[in-house]
């Protein structure tokens, strides 16, 4: 019949699909290898044995967002709500990898939209956030994103994201400079045509 067919498909691709992970997974795991070599390294000392797997694994997991989409997390949780203020998620904790040392920048995530008959479940905006920067990102087109993605999905009045990060690269590497940190945002609609719709939203987000 058609639905063991399907099935019978849906099985057939799974498996492909576990046999490229595989294989990709092993290609990262000898460059990794290849990596802790060149760097001097004893690759088959016992406390690297596995470290070009773990490594592998992990990088794998830190760029995760490729594979995500924004319709598969918001399929079922838009609603019809005839709601018109301002609502606001801040401090959403946020974790990603700058695209130019492959180091981590971390902080927090504020986001604010004004509903336009369409409300979507508060933590499906932290799931937007969390698709966007597991992958490699600067932290400028990551904000862009996120609050691009809000807008398309909900067209809302308005959207806002400010997002505040520590860069690894400034932190580890060159400058070094232990407290600055980053502060990029994006206000679209009423956010940036309103000073006022604007005023509100950064007092109540930035505040200590």
């Amino acid at each position: 019949s058609a639905r063991m067919e399907y099935h019978h498909v849906s099985a057939k691709n799974g498996v492909a699909d576990e046999n490229q992970n595989a294989e990709k997974l092993s290609h990262i795991e000898k460059a990794y290898t290849t990596i802790l070599s060149e760097l001097g390294e004893d690759v088959k000392r016992e406390g690297l044995l596995r470290t070009p797997l773990r490594a592998a694994k992990a990088m794998q997991f830190l760029t995760k967002g490729y594979k995500e989409t924004i319709q598969d997390i918001l399929n079922d949780a838009i609603f019809d709500e005839n709601h018109e203020e301002m609502v606001i998620v801040k401090d959403i904790d946020l974790f990603s990898l700058c695209e130019h040392h492959l180091v981590p920048f971390f902080g927090k995530a504020h986001i604010a939209y004004l509903p336009n008959k369409k409300v979507v479940g508060l933590s499906k905006l932290a799931r937007i956030v969390e698709i966007y920067s597991r992958r490699l990102q600067v932290q400028e087109r990551l904000t862009k994103q996120i609050a691009s993605a809000i807008a398309e999905a909900l067209e809302p009045a308005g959207v806002a994201v400010v997002i505040e990060a520590v860069h690894m690269c400034m932190v580890m590497r060159g400058v070094q400079k232990m407290n600055a940190s980053t502060v990029t945002s994006v206000m679209l609609g009423s956010f940036n045509d309103n000073a006022e719709t604007r005023k509100e939203f950064l007092a109540l987000t930035m505040q200590k």
